[in-house]
């Protein structure tokens, strides 16, 4: 491994680590403001009055200090997989902090996560060289990498607007999936400004060219459009389950997004972008048992019918007439005789 990589590696390690650790400080914030006032989830943003979760945001913080840095020495593909990690602090402290049970299998789930990580690691290619800013924005405009930016707003403008009113609170790709979309966009420029940086701080000035500030006012956009949907996945599910299925869709795209910007993977054997993609079905069959050991969440309200799943529905008959009214209705029946409880699953 080159001395660079080798120093991109390293932190980005210590950046896994620290913001695996931040999902649960943050997430202990979250259920502490939840006490208080609306849930992150439905808009309610108490928890900006929470220490906790402002010590997990200087913890994610200085973890996405460390990765920003990661990715001015090593390539997306080689830094990218590496939060792997974050999955296993993430899984393992929410199980003792936040008794979210951890099944056996998955803990298999996130080992094949790590083995798949490793796999795309050993078969990164090697990160080409670049000596301006300019140069960048030239592969920034390119017209692949401009249909993928249009179509990655297209699909994170129909989530937003059509998804999230209607699915938000009930499928986990949803806030997960603008935050992964969103995200590969992040990173595309964040790696372009710690270019910038690195170029300037060496005597070639890249503070004069626009196309630096470009980058990171997109950068900052992204970003802050990640954290809120983030804040509402982590307060809807399961942390366990959120991190390695965030992880494994943020890296999928971030390497697309690479791969068609820098052209990563340009000049490599076909075996191993074989290996790659093996990797990568690794790590997503990995999610994928992960999830299937999720524990069920807590329901939202705090009603008489709280302790029942929210997938149950209670059929209501009364005065000759029936209606059924959702768990999450706190309105009180009228005339009550019979209450028959029966499980759908719509």
């Amino acid at each position: 491994m080159y001395s660079s990589n080798l120093t991109g590696f390293v932190l980005a390690l210590v950046s896994s680590a620290f913001i695996g650790s931040s999902f649960i400080i943050k997430k202990k914030g979250l259920q502490r403001a939840r006490a208080n006032g609306p849930r992150a989830s439905v808009g309610g943003y108490g928890y900006l009055l929470q220490p906790l979760w402002w010590l997990g945001m200087i913890t994610m913080i200085v973890g996405e200090i460390a990765n920003f840095v990661a990715y001015i020495y090593a390539p997306a593909v080689l830094v990218t997989p590496l939060g792997a990690l974050s999955i296993i602090v993430s899984a393992v402290l929410a199980h003792f902090m936040l008794k979210e049970k951890l099944q056996r299998m998955g803990m298999l789930g996130c080992l094949m996560c790590i083995v798949g990580s490793t796999v795309i690691v050993l078969h990164a290619p090697q990160e080409r060289s670049l000596t301006s800013v300019q140069e960048i924005w030239l592969l920034a405009v390119q017209p692949a990498f401009l249909l993928y930016t249009a179509s990655a707003m297209a699909v994170t403008l129909f989530l937003i607007l059509y998804c999230v009113p209607r699915y938000g609170q009930t499928n986990i790709l949803v806030y997960i999936g603008i935050c992964s979309v969103i995200g590969s966009l992040t990173v595309m420029s964040v790696k372009a400004i710690g270019i910038a940086i690195k170029l300037t701080l060496e005597g070639a000035n890249q503070l004069v060219y626009y196309q630096t500030w470009i980058f990171l006012m997109v950068a900052v956009s992204c970003i802050i459009i990640q954290l809120n949907y983030l804040n509402m996945a982590l307060d809807t599910f399961n942390t366990a389950v959120v991190s390695p299925i965030y992880y494994a869709l943020f890296t999928s795209f971030t390497i697309l997004a690479s791969a068609i910007m820098f052209k990563d993977y340009s000049g490599q054997s076909i075996s191993s972008i074989a290996s790659e993609l093996c990797g990568f079905i690794t790590v997503l069959s990995g999610t994928v048992v992960l999830h299937s050991t999720r524990e069920p969440d807590p329901p939202n309200s705090t009603d008489l019918y709280s302790p029942l799943s929210p997938k149950v529905t209670w059929y209501i008959q009364g005065n000759g007439e029936s209606w059924k009214q959702k768990e999450e209705d706190g309105s009180p029946p009228f005339n009550l005789i019979t209450v028959v409880r029966q499980d759908h699953f719509t």
